[in-house]
């Protein structure tokens, strides 16, 4: 992949301009809120289009294969415009939300849409935006053409209500560096649109929201049920941007960390280890030294950037004594002083209506100690084989007004990759597979969810300087929900991403002579409904759009 050489989000690693730009080349571009299903009906987008034979000076606008938000229908709405700005440098916008007139503060629906335009040459750049300190939309940006682009991301943030119900502060930061080669000022307006009515108990709209400004935290003393979401992306253009590829300090390779490509975000409560989570290997839109197989679709995530989910309720009990306890979020594996990850915390927290104060005992506490290796073997190939594995289990009892609830939750972790590539990383290669399953049991409700991440790919750089990435992603995910044995609920998730492009590096714009092509297919099944869709690019293109169900 040759990580020095790849566009970055908030850094530009020197080798990177010579490798795409050339040394004269002239300025010309879940598991929080699960996604719900939309039925659909069997239809295809508009006729192909022929592709050029190569890349021009314009492309397709953003789009991936993602379903919409569901918006309630025949229900009153109201907008608010949140943020409105130019990002040119890393100045946040600071700005202020006052709830809106018309729809209550109740609300069924609050879906968050941000419109965005950018021309002439950027780097993706690496975005958030918080209401009230409240991180409530993370995201990154897609790479402009010389014409110009515009997309769009839509985000239900309904479970932030609680923050939406009174006047906040807000900030928002997409950072940028504009000057004489780096033209492409990012231009984006968020919007808050709001559906009156309440939302539907299946909804799991907490009571407070509480962000983690620092490691103190106070939860409310009838705490009944407590969830942690961790927006954790490694970014910046340094190692930890790419952290799936680092090597053990033995290897010769560009990105190195002594325990290997192993990552995983850990949250505690009082020094205690509370949750463990895998971080899904987001790839920004500059990726793998080729920003050519990003121009028209993204990979998985990447503009809608989801956060990593604890449920923190066997610990409530410890929680609800009306003092402040430690809770930290790190992240294992990332070498002593290396910068790269950021970790932004929301705490959300569902209270028992009927209890002042809500008494119990964390029970439980098994933990395996994290497993594995990162083995360097030498060779005209060289090879880095990683193993990892990790289990938790934490469980604890409260005596609500609706009596004993017992909450036990479980998760494993496991993680295998092999990396390969030769002197001078001209060829660089990996194939990935990380695991995240976790099972909660609170009463007599059962929940459990299959996670599974993968990622395949290879660059080279071969005769004429032409470089050449294949790859493929995948982010898979299955849900089901069981009270005494009967499904209530159940989702599968694949949304898988396929590209292969090539380019000739080191040259100016119009000499790279650029092919591409892309697809995506994102399917969604379950108990709600079913999506299904597929998009395919070439050389900027849009091919095919169909929608299956």
């Amino acid at each position: 992949m040759r990580p020095r050489n790849v566009m970055s989000m908030l850094t530009v690693p020197a080798l990177a301009l010579a490798a795409l730009f050339g040394p004269t080349a002239t300025a010309v571009a879940d598991a929080a809120t699960p996604a719900t299903a939309v039925p659909a009906t069997g239809t295809t987008g508009p006729a192909p289009q022929q592709p050029p034979a190569e890349f021009g000076t314009d492309w397709h606008d953003p789009l991936t294969a993602a379903p919409p938000v569901v918006r309630p229908a025949g229900t009153r709405s109201c907008d608010v415009t949140v943020a409105r700005a130019q990002f040119r440098d890393f100045t946040p916008y600071r700005g202020g939300y006052a709830p809106p007139e018309g729809c209550g503060d109740r609300w069924s629906a609050v879906v968050l849409r941000l419109d965005g335009a950018v021309k002439g040459r950027q780097y993706d750049r690496l975005g958030h935006l918080a209401i009230g300190g409240v991180e409530v939309f993370r995201t990154s940006t897609p790479q402009p053409s010389p014409e110009g682009i515009t997309w769009s991301v839509e985000k239900d943030i309904t479970r932030y209500s609680d923050t939406l119900r009174r006047p906040q502060p807000v900030e928002m930061l997409i950072g940028n560096v504009v000057d004489d080669t780096y033209t492409g000022v990012i231009d984006v307006t968020v919007t808050l649109t709001f559906y009156a009515g309440r939302p539907p108990a299946a909804a799991g709209v907490p009571d407070r929201v509480i962000p983690l400004a620092g490691p103190a935290l106070t939860t409310p003393r009838n705490t009944e049920r407590i969830l942690a979401e961790v927006y954790a992306t490694g970014s910046g253009g340094g190692c930890e941007e790419y952290w799936y590829m680092t090597v053990p300090d033995e290897a010769p390779y560009s990105c190195k960390a002594a325990g290997g490509p192993d990552r995983h975000v850990r949250i505690s409560v009082d020094g205690r280890l509370a949750g463990i989570a895998t971080p899904f290997p987001v790839v920004w839109t500059g990726g793998w030294s080729n920003p050519f197989l990003w121009y028209v679709t993204p990979g998985p995530r990447a503009f809608d950037v989801k956060p990593v989910v604890y449920d923190l309720t066997p610990f409530a009990a410890l929680l609800n004594d009306g003092r402040p306890h430690r809770v930290e979020v790190s992240v294992a594996g990332v070498p002593a002083g290396r910068p790269g990850w950021s970790v932004p915390t929301n705490v959300l927290v569902w209270q028992d209506e009927g209890r002042a104060v809500v008494t119990g005992a964390l029970t439980r506490h098994e933990e395996s100690a994290p497993a594995g290796s990162s083995v360097y073997t030498p060779g005209a190939e060289h090879r880095v084989d990683t193993t990892a594995r990790h289990r938790l289990t934490v469980a604890g009892h409260l005596d609500t007004s609706h009596g004993r609830v017992t909450t036990t939750v479980t998760r494993a972790l496991a993680h295998t990759s092999a990396h390969r590539w030769t002197d001078g990383e001209n060829r660089d290669a990996l194939t990935a597979r990380w695991k995240d399953d976790e099972t909660v049991t609170r009463g007599a409700t059962v929940t459990r969810t299959h996670r599974t991440y993968t990622m395949d790919g290879e660059t080279t750089l071969g005769a004429g300087d032409r470089l050449r990435t294949v790859l493929a992603l995948g982010d898979r995910a299955g849900t089901v929900t069981l009270r005494g044995g009967r499904t209530l609920a159940w989702s599968r998730l694949d949304d898988t991403y396929a590209g292969d492009a090539t380019y000739t590096a080191g040259v100016p714009r119009d000499q790279r002579h650029a092919v591409g092509t892309t697809s995506e297919r994102y399917r969604l099944h379950g108990s709600a409904g079913c999506w299904d869709r597929t998009l395919r690019t070439a050389q900027g293109t849009l091919t095919e759009d169909r929608r299956r169900c």
